[in-house]
C-alpha cells in the first residue's frame, strides 16, 4: 500500500497543477486582438478590443473596423471559452482560449429555425495589423479618391452601381461603397504591391474586397458571408455620383398621404391617425433589427428625437423581420430598442422581404432599401422618401445627410 500511495501522491499533484493551469487560461488577455474569419474568400480579418468588467466576470468587446468600434453584447467565459454574443443580429462568437494569446472558435448566425451559418475563427493577442502584407516597399500607388463601381452577379444578371471612396495612409486604407440603398459601412484594409484588400465585420456582414488596380482602374471580387460572391470593376473619376436617392421611392399618382396600421410589441395598433401624431412633423423609419445600414441611421434618430421631440416631432419605425409572427419578432424588436435606447414606437410592419414589404405600403411605388426614411408635415402630407442611409463610415456624406435632414425638419415644424 505505501508503494502505492507514491505513485498516488504524485498523480493527484499533477492533475491539481494541470486543472489550476487550466483554470489560469480561461481568461483572456484584456487589450487589442486580430480576429480572423475564414471566409470564402481566404482571410477575412477585423480587430477585437476586449475589458475585463468591474465585476470580474463578465467582457465588454468592441470590434474594430477602421474608425468604427462596435460594441458587442456582455460577453463571459464559459468552461474554457469567451462567448461574445451579438443578440439583436442572433449572432455569436465562441473561442476557446487556446493559450494566453490565442483564441480559437467560431462564428455563427441564425438563418431561420435551427439553420446556422458558421465560419471559422482564429484570434491572436496584441496584433494591430489588418491584412499581412508581403512587400516591405512603399506603394507607388495611391487610391485616395472617389471610383465609379459596378457589381456583377455571378450569373450576370443583375448589377450595382456603386461609389468607391478610399482614404490611403502609407499601406493602409480606410473608406466604404456608397449605394443607392445604403453604404458597405466601415472597411479598413491594406496597399500590397498591385493589390487591395478591405474587409469588416459588423456582427452580422461580412465583407471581403479583394482586387487588383492600376492607376485609374481596378478590378476585383466581392465576398460577403458564408457564401455570397460578386465580380466588381472600378474607374477613378472624382465626378463619380450615384443617382437621386430621394427619387427611388415615391407616392403613385392620387396619393399623398401615408397610412397603415400595425401592431407594436404589445399587439396595439399603431395609426398616423392616432392623436399623438395630429398636428406634428413625423419621420417614419422603414427599418429592420437585422439591418446595420437601419442601426446606424436609429443611432443618429434615437438621440435626436430625444432632444427634439417637444419641439413638435414624431417618429415610428416599421419594423421588417425574417417573421411577420409578432411572437417570433418582437423579443428582437425590444432588444434593438433597448440597445439603442430608443423611445418612440417600433411596430412590426411584416418581413423583409422587398416585394413584401412593398404590399404593406400600396400608396409606395416599391421600397427599394432598408432603411427608407419618410418625412411627413404637419398636415399628413409627405415631403420626403429618401431609400438608404450613409453611416458614419461614408465621411462628408454622412454629414450632408444630417444637415439636409435638420435643415427639412427644422423648415417643417416652423410651418
Amino acid at each position: 500500500m505505501r508503494k502505492l500511495n507514491y505513485l498516488i501522491i504524485p498523480f493527484a499533484i499533477a492533475i491539481i497543477y494541470a486543472c489550476s493551469t487550466k483554470s489560469a487560461s480561461t481568461k483572456p488577455k484584456t487589450g487589442l486582438w486580430r480576429a480572423v474569419l475564414a471566409s470564402k474568400g481566404g482571410e477575412l480579418p477585423f480587430g477585437l478590443d476586449i475589458s475585463l468588467n468591474a465585476d470580474s466576470s463578465t467582457y465588454t468587446v468592441f470590434a474594430l473596423n477602421g474608425e468604427e468600434r462596435l460594441q458587442m453584447d456582455s460577453s463571459f467565459v464559459k468552461d474554457d471559452s469567451l462567448h461574445i454574443p451579438m443578440g439583436i443580429f442572433e449572432a455569436e462568437i465562441i473561442a476557446k482560449i487556446t493559450s494566453d494569446s490565442t483564441l480559437s472558435g467560431y462564428w455563427k448566425k441564425r438563418r431561420k429555425g435551427t439553420e446556422y451559418t458558421r465560419l471559422d475563427l482564429q484570434a491572436f493577442y496584441g496584433d494591430k495589423t489588418r491584412f499581412k502584407v508581403a512587400s516591405t516597399a512603399p506603394s507607388s500607388e495611391d487610391v485616395s479618391g472617389k471610383w465609379a463601381t459596378t457589381f456583377l452577379s455571378d450569373d450576370l444578371k443583375d448589377t450595382t452601381k456603386a461609389v468607391g471612396i478610399f482614404t490611403q495612409k502609407g499601406k493602409d486604407v480606410t473608406g466604404t461603397f456608397l449605394t443607392t440603398t445604403g453604404d458597405y459601412r466601415f472597411l479598413q484594409g491594406n496597399i500590397d504591391g498591385d493589390s487591395l484588400k478591405l474587409s469588416c465585420f459588423d456582427g452580422s456582414h461580412l465583407f471581403l474586397f479583394k482586387s487588383k488596380f492600376t492607376k485609374d482602374k481596378m478590378t476585383g471580387e466581392f465576398f460577403s458571408g458564408a457564401t455570397g460572391h460578386e465580380n466588381w470593376t472600378a474607374v477613378k473619376d472624382e465626378k463619380a455620383e450615384l443617382e437621386d436617392v430621394n427619387r427611388l421611392t415615391f407616392l403613385k399618382p392620387g396619393f399623398d398621404k401615408l397610412s397603415f396600421s400595425f401592431p407594436d410589441l404589445t399587439g396595439k395598433k399603431i395609426s398616423l391617425e392616432d392623436p399623438k401624431f395630429k398636428n406634428k412633423v413625423v419621420i417614419v423609419q422603414i427599418l429592420g433589427s437585422w439591418c446595420p445600414n437601419c442601426m446606424d441611421e436609429t443611432t443618429f434618430l434615437s438621440p435626436w428625437y430625444k432632444k427634439n421631440k417637444d419641439k413638435g416631432f414624431e417618429i415610428i419605425g416599421l419594423a421588417y423581420e425574417k417573421s411577420a409572427d409578432l411572437k417570433e419578432s418582437s423579443p428582437k424588436i425590444a432588444k434593438m430598442k433597448k440597445r439603442f435606447d430608443i423611445d418612440y414606437d417600433v411596430v412590426l410592419a411584416g418581413t423583409n422581404d422587398k416585394a413584401e414589404a412593398s404590399k404593406t405600403l400600396p400608396m409606395l411605388n416599391r421600397i427599394v432599401g432598408f432603411p427608407t426614411t419618410i418625412i411627413i408635415d404637419k398636415k399628413g402630407k409627405v415631403r420626403e422618401i429618401h431609400t438608404g442611409f450613409s453611416g458614419p463610415g461614408t465621411g462628408k456624406y454622412y454629414d450632408k445627410w444630417v444637415e439636409d435632414f435638420e435643415r427639412l425638419t427644422e423648415k417643417l415644424v416652423k410651418e
